[in-house]
């Protein structure tokens, strides 16, 4: 796809959200179901069921998914779309890969250390780029693709987040 393209399939969305903000808010979804024998939970995806348990770090065997990578391999295959969309609007030839690591003290999860905290302490995202552009115009790239990340933006901005319990005795009233 080239920058006319993709102006091309993207002018009567932005077109639209311009002349009705209202039409821009769209709620995205993701469901789980929890697992009745065991330590995991299953997460319906576009193309496959994708099973979350726990991490060899907390106990698990390593033969399912970790919700800390998931999260991890979420913010690279969102940082790697937006970059290649800023380029291709920039008329730039980008390819390369893009790598998210993140520090996780295990000692917070499993509650051996109330002072560790839940959750990764630090993120890092990286792009290895092959590209004949300036250092001006990756500087652009970067600064564009960090801005339009969903993913990074939600996680920089952490937004309000909030959680709710439901039960069978709830639904049934």
């Amino acid at each position: 796809m080239d920058a006319a393209a993709l102006k091309q399939m993207q002018a009567p969305l932005k077109a639209r959200y311009a002349e009705d903000p209202a039409a821009a808010l769209v709620t995205l979804s993701a469901e789980g179901e929890l697992d009745g024998s065991g330590v995991a939970c299953r997460v319906r995806t576009a193309t496959a069921l994708a099973e979350a348990g726990l991490h060899p770090a907390t106990g698990g065997d390593g033969s399912q998914l970790c919700s800390g990578d998931m999260l991890l391999e979420a913010l690279v295959a969102c940082a790697g779309v937006t970059l290649r969309a800023v380029a291709t609007a920039l008329g730039l030839e980008v390819a390369g890969t893009v790598h998210a690591e993140g520090d996780l003290d295990f000692r917070g999860t499993l509650g051996v250390d109330s002072d560790a905290p839940v959750g990764f302490r630090e993120i890092r995202l990286t792009f290895d780029l092959d590209t004949t552009a300036g250092a001006d115009q990756v500087a652009t790239l970067t600064k564009l693709t960090e801005r339009y990340c969903v993913v990074l933006q939600t996680l920089v901005s952490s937004p309000a987040t909030s959680v709710q319990v439901r039960t069978g005795a709830e639904g049934a009233a």
